[in-house]
């Protein structure tokens, strides 16, 4: 493994495109906890790496969480509402860049894909071993938890926790849904009028409060009971916007309810969680909140 962190993080997003390339040729999918746990599995954290910020979530995991905004600059991958996507540049940038070293070198100095680079093909299966006979496995000794495991473990946990959200959070609708009574139909021959667009208890206000909130025009920054903090609900999709223009920068923020700090949360929708990071290039940006996930997406 390489020795310095800012190596690591290089390697682990290489791994990712590795790990986003193995589903799109298995036609499995994953999302962006389990892309990151599995990257962090492959390249383990360090010690230093391994240890614990607020909230639970290890010092190498923020960092390479940041640090993927470089692959989508790239035009590497592309972090949508439904997971994270591979274009095929980012499918070619592992067959262009193969090593840690020139994979980061292209990374950071923005070198483009060579157009003569194929896509990689899936690996032909394995041929069917012959048959033989299996001797018993040996017992292996029960493996101590390094704190990189333990990282990697906080990781996993992490990732689980935001796929429990979503079902805590989706399965009273369902359940609401399936214990509808149907209408009475007006003739034998009468077609049902289409439903209307079902709402989801939501908050009375979210504010984006961050270290830009008075580029937005509010008096102070950090400071979610201003009005120029505060995103719109979409009644259609069920999602609270905010667009801004914002000049280049690194900024950072959280989502909070209510005009309050009571209730906010930051980076993979934890609690109180780690500040959401925004590294942007200048001009229109819209910050979308999902509460049935408490999740966010950005462009």
């Amino acid at each position: 493994m390489a020795k310095s962190i800012a190596d690591n993080t290089d390697l682990r997003l290489k791994t990712v495109l590795h790990v986003l390339t193995e589903g799109v040729w298995s036609g499995g999918s994953l999302n962006a906890g389990e892309v990151l746990a599995e990257a962090t599995a492959r390249v383990p954290f360090s010690d230093h790496e391994a240890t614990l910020l607020s909230g639970g979530i290890p010092r190498g995991h923020k960092t390479l969480t940041s640090a993927t905004a470089k692959l989508v600059k790239a035009g590497w991958l592309v972090k949508g509402r439904s997971g994270w996507t591979i274009t095929d540049d980012g499918m070619r940038a592992t067959v262009a860049f193969p090593d840690a070293d020139s994979f980061a070198t292209a990374l950071d100095a923005g070198t483009p894909v060579p157009a003569d680079v194929a896509i990689p093909p899936a690996p032909a299966p394995a041929a069917a071993a012959a048959p033989a006979a299996k001797a018993a496995p040996a017992k292996k000794a029960p493996a101590k938890r390094t704190p990189a495991k333990k990282a990697a473990d906080a990781v996993g946990k992490a990732a689980k926790a935001i796929e429990d959200a979503i079902e805590d959070a989706v399965e009273p609708v369902v359940k609401a849904v399936r214990s509808r009574k149907a209408a009475p139909k007006a003739a034998p021959k009468a077609k049902a009028e289409a439903p209307a667009v079902e709402t989801l208890p939501q908050p009375e206000a979210v504010a984006v409060a961050g270290d830009f909130n008075t580029i937005l025009g509010a008096p102070e920054n950090w400071a979610p009971q201003y009005d120029e903090a505060q995103l719109t609900l979409d009644a259609l999709d069920q999602l609270w916007k905010i667009s801004a223009d914002l000049p280049a920068g690194s900024y950072t923020f959280k989502i909070a309810l209510n005009r309050s700090w009571d209730e906010n949360y930051g980076a993979f929708g934890t609690f109180d969680g780690p500040n959401h990071e925004l590294h942007h290039d200048g001009g229109t940006v819209t910050i979308r909140y999902d509460h049935r996930t408490r999740d966010i997406t950005i462009n």
